[in-house]
């Protein structure tokens, strides 16, 4: 439940519109609910302003189906990340609203589509390979609440596809970059803007690129002072952190 729907419940109470034991039944989940698998924690959108997100890989289908379904009855977003085809499957199923995006592995309920944020979150992803990444950060970070300026393929071997773009990224309050290879990319956009630049390192590279470990590197030892890193791959706490530092 979200904090805007406990007010509107509370609202109901002092007007008489909602008796007590009506409005108890409805937070009768709060602040948490055990499913045996999973303690399913209702209030994190309260305490956090933006409702518990799924992390779908290594979870029994099955049992990501009833924590999907338990914050859909609480929530009228719902995200997951990291979910294979056979979960999204048996979730979609039972789920009509759901989405699967097969790219980035989210699936989610997108039917309450308000824009939350203070101004817009560029995300800009450095080659195409990158693209899953990035797109996790966007579904994730529209689900969140925000106006997205997404921009794809304007790594460091082609910058001037970068520049053309310029105008539009120094409107937004925060900009994701995501980069794979030496990861170049935050450190250039660092440069050029005057907002925080979340560096999301990806694991695009060949051998001596060690899994995103070589870009992970390179954007910790940015020069660039207002270039901050999230983990390998980490689109959604990229996504996240943007959220928070957009809503300021």
């Amino acid at each position: 439940m979200t904090p805007d729907k406990v007010r509107e419940l509370l609202e109901s109470v002092r007007g008489g519109e909602v008796d007590i034991d009506a409005a108890l039944h409805r937070l009768k989940g709060m602040p948490f609910e055990n499913l045996g698998y999973a303690v399913v924690d209702h209030h994190r959108a309260i305490r956090h302003g933006m409702p518990e997100v799924i992390y779908g890989e290594g979870k029994a289908p099955e049992h990501l189906l009833g924590i999907f379904k338990n914050l859909r009855e609480h929530s009228p977003n719902v995200l997951a990340t990291r979910v294979s085809r056979e979960a999204a499957d048996l979730v979609t199923a039972e789920v009509p609203d759901a989405e699967y995006y097969p790219v980035s592995r989210i699936l989610r309920v997108w039917s309450e589509r308000k824009i939350l944020s203070k101004g817009k979150m560029a995300i800009i992803c450095a080659g195409t390979a990158d693209i899953p990444v990035a797109e996790e950060a966007r579904l994730v970070a529209e689900v969140m609440g925000n106006e997205i300026l997404a921009i794809s393929d304007v790594g460091v071997a082609g910058i001037h596809r970068l520049f053309g773009h310029l105008d539009q990224i120094r409107e937004a309050r925060v900009c994701l970059a995501v980069a794979g290879m030496e990861a170049a990319l935050p450190s250039v956009l660092g440069g050029l803007v005057s907002v925080p630049v979340i560096g999301v390192p990806t694991s695009v590279g060949y051998g001596a690129h060690f899994h995103g470990l070589a870009s992970l590197l390179g954007m910790l030892n940015s020069c660039a002072s207002n270039v901050t890193v999230v983990n390998i791959d980490n689109g959604f706490g990229a996504a996240y952190v943007g959220t928070l530092i957009n809503r300021i």
